[in-house]
């Protein structure tokens, strides 16, 4: 099976680094996923989810509020300002993540329609990672 090497990094550091079948980034110029052998681009991110589909094909998001990403046919480097992990072991922890998630597209953005669009793609695909 062919996979990407998807790595996410803040200023803080990595947050994300692992082999995955695909990714979905929220580009500027819209939404777009990755295969591998996808062509190489670079290109910049608005506030939005990063979708994981890992390789036991279960789902991993990641908030982000802007950045840029780096596409060659075997990996996806994703540079952001501000990162959140949408994971967690139980409810209460992916509660906090999504709360934390908010807050972070909260400071990024002022369009509400653009928010509240985010954050309730968020709420509904939560459910697939317990």
């Amino acid at each position: 099976m062919e996979t990407l090497k998807l790595d996410i990094v803040t200023p803080e550091g990595k947050i994300f680094s692992n082999d995955v079948k695909s990714v979905t980034l929220p580009g500027s110029e819209g939404e777009f996923g990755v295969l591998p052998g996808h062509v190489g681009i670079v290109t910049t991110l608005r506030a939005g989810v990063v979708e994981v589909q890992r390789l036991d094909d279960k789902k991993e998001m990641v908030a982000i509020n802007w950045g840029y990403v780096r596409v060659d046919e075997q990996s996806v480097d994703v540079l952001v300002d501000g990162a959140v992990d949408i994971n967690g072991s139980n409810e209460s922890e992916i509660a906090r993540a999504i709360s934390d998630a908010k807050k972070l597209l909260e400071e990024s953005t002022d369009n509400k329609i653009a928010l509240s669009m985010v954050v309730s793609h968020i709420e509904n695909n939560a459910k697939s990672i317990l």
